[in-house]
């Protein structure tokens, strides 16, 4: 996890992530932000799409994937001010900086004991009193290819 150097939500947790750069699929995008933002170099595999967020209030599409680490090197980089694996019970879960993280993980820890991990599509809506609220739209224990 990374604890943000940027606003929104300065000083708070997240899982590496940004917008693609042009040119690039969503994958290295993934890809790119963890070694940006988390100095990691991480091994994604097929089927590795994990949670998709819609949020039709702000037009944007969030995406997270399953990931690896392919060696054990890791530092901060210029968008974060530490970075750290956590255990569960070690995350700072009071700290974390958006929803879609929040939901993230908590989807993981869920799924990790039975070593299944669907992909899960959910509908994010921000209220007017600035809460959000997020809803699960479909859980798929595949991911279509060509």
């Amino acid at each position: 996890m990374c604890k943000r150097a940027i606003q929104p939500r300065v000083g708070k947790w997240t899982l590496p992530a940004g917008f693609m750069e042009n040119g690039e699929t969503s994958l290295e995008g993934a890809v790119r932000e963890t070694a940006e933002e988390a100095g990691a170099v991480v091994k994604i595999h097929d089927e590795s799409l994990y949670t998709l967020f819609n949020l039709p209030s702000i037009n944007q599409v969030y995406l997270f994937f399953r990931a690896e680490l392919a060696s054990p090197k890791f530092e901060a980089g210029l968008e974060s001010l530490e970075v750290g694996l956590f255990s569960e019970s070690q995350i700072p879960w009071s700290e974390i900086a958006f929803p879609v993280v929040k939901t993230t993980l908590e989807c993981f820890f869920e799924d990790r004991p039975s070593g299944v991990f669907p992909v899960r599509m959910f509908d994010v809506q921000h209220e007017k009193d600035r809460s959000v609220s997020i809803r699960l739209v479909s859980q798929s224990k595949h991911f279509l290819r060509d």
